[in-house]
C-alpha cells in the first residue's frame, strides 16, 4: 500500500465527509488506506461517516488525546509506504496525494513533505518559513524598532541549495516516509494541541529533507475549536494553549538558556506594557487605568506560562493541557 491517511476527529463529522469526499474523487492513481482516530467517541459521529465510508478503520481513543497521540495512534496501525497526516477541516483540490507519493519515491534524500495551505477563494495561507521565522514572533517588541532588527539578525533565515527545503512542516498535512515514524517514535506526546508539529520537524529533519512544493496545494478551513485564537493584539497574538505548547517546544529544541530567556522577556514586559498604556491614557483622557483589557489579558496569560514553569523547565512528563479556567482570550480589542 502506497499510503496511509490519518485524520483526527473531534466532534466534526460533516468536516470529515467532506475532506474524506475529496480524497476519494482526486486519489486514484496511488493505494491508499482512511484512519481516522476520534478523540471524543461519544459524539464523534461515528455511525454517521461509517455509513458512507464502510472501509474506513476507525480507532476511537479514551479520552481528547490532542493531536499528537492522536496521530500516534493511527500512525501505530497504519500499513502504508507513507503516512499523510491531514487535518479533518482539509479539502483537496487534485490528486495531491499521488504527486507526493511520486515525488518522494523520485526523491530518496527527503525523508517528509507537505504543501501550500489555501484559504476556501483558493488565496494562500501565510505560514512561517522556518523556525526562526516562528521564534522571532515569540517577542513582544516595536515594529520596525531597533530591537526587532537586532532579534532577526540573532535569529536569521537558513540557507539551503535545495529550494523546496525548509525548517518545519505544518501539521495540517504532512506526508512522511514510514521509516520517519519508526526512527522517531511519532510526535512528542507531552504535546496536548499546537506546537507538535514543529518539535517532531526538528527531529525529522536531523534524518532527512523536509520539502513543500509549490505545486503541491490545498484548502484548509480552519475550523473553530475552543483553543484557538478568536482575537489578537499586539501583545497577545497566541492562545494560551498554544504559547504553552511553543514554550514546550522551545525548552526541547533550544534548551533551558533559551527558555528563560523568553520566560524573562514576558516577566519584564508586564510593567513595561502597563506603563506605556498608563501613559497613553494619561495623556488622551486624563485617566491612566482606564482601556486596561489587553494588558490586563496579557497579565493573565503570562500567570498561566509561570504555573508551567517548573514543570517545562525540568521537561516533566504528561500532556501538557491547559485548564478550561486557563484559557483566557482577547474579549475586548479596543487597545492595540
Amino acid at each position: 500500500m502506497d499510503a496511509s491517511i490519518i485524520i483526527i476527529n473531534y466532534r466534526s463529522p460533516q468536516l470529515i465527509l467532506d475532506c474524506l469526499d475529496t480524497i476519494y474523487k482526486y486519489t486514484g492513481a496511488v493505494s491508499f488506506e482512511v484512519i481516522i482516530v476520534d478523540n471524543d467517541p461519544e459524539r464523534g459521529g461515528k455511525a454517521q461517516v461509517l455509513d458512507q465510508y464502510p472501509e474506513v478503520r476507525w480507532i476511537d481513543m479514551a479520552y481528547n488525546s490532542g493531536f499528537g497521540r492522536a496521530n500516534n495512534a493511527g500512525m501505530k496501525v497504519a500499513q502504508g509506504r507513507y503516512f499523510l497526516l491531514l487535518n479533518a477541516d482539509t479539502l483537496l483540490i487534485d490528486d495531491v496525494i499521488g504527486r507526493c507519493v511520486r515525488r518522494m519515491d523520485a526523491r530518496p534524500d527527503i525523508l517528509a513533505c507537505g504543501a501550500l495551505q489555501h484559504y476556501a477563494d483558493h488565496t494562500p495561507i501565510p505560514f512561517y518559513q522556518s523556525f526562526n521565522d516562528f521564534r522571532r514572533t515569540f517577542f513582544i517588541l516595536p515594529p520596525g524598532g531597533v530591537l526587532e532588527k537586532l532579534v532577526a539578525k540573532w535569529y536569521p533565515e537558513p540557507n539551503y541549495n535545495d529550494p523546496d527545503q525548509y525548517d518545519w512542516l505544518v501539521g495540517a498535512f504532512v506526508c512522511v516516509r514510514r521509516e520517519g515514524y519508526e526512527r522517531t517514535g511519532g510526535f512528542s506526546e507531552d504535546f496536548f494541541m499546537y506546537g507538535e508539529d514543529v518539535e517532531w520537524s526538528g527531529r525529522l529533519g536531523e534524518l532527512g529533507k523536509l520539502c513543500i512544493f509549490e505545486d503541491c496545494r490545498y484548502v484548509h478551513l480552519e475550523n473553530k475549536n475552543p483553543f484557538r485564537r478568536t482575537s489578537i493584539s499586539w501583545i497577545n497574538r497566541f492562545s494560551t494553549q498554544m504559547q504553552v505548547s511553543n514554550l514546550l517546544w522551545i525548552r526541547k529544541q533550544y534548551g533551558i538558556r533559551a527558555y528563560l530567556m523568553l520566560i524573562f522577556h514576558y516577566a519584564v514586559m508586564i510593567p513595561v506594557v502597563f506603563g506605556w498604556r498608563m501613559a497613553l491614557n494619561t495623556k488622551e483622557t486624563g485617566n491612566p487605568f482606564s482601556r486596561m483589557s489587553t494588558q490586563r489579558t496579557f497579565l493573565r496569560k503570562t500567570c498561566v506560562l509561570f504555573k508551567y514553569f517548573w514543570r517545562t523547565l525540568f521537561l516533566k512528563k504528561g500532556l501538557y493541557k491547559i485548564k478550561p479556567t486557563e484559557n483566557i482570550d482577547l474579549l475586548t480589542a479596543d487597545e492595540p
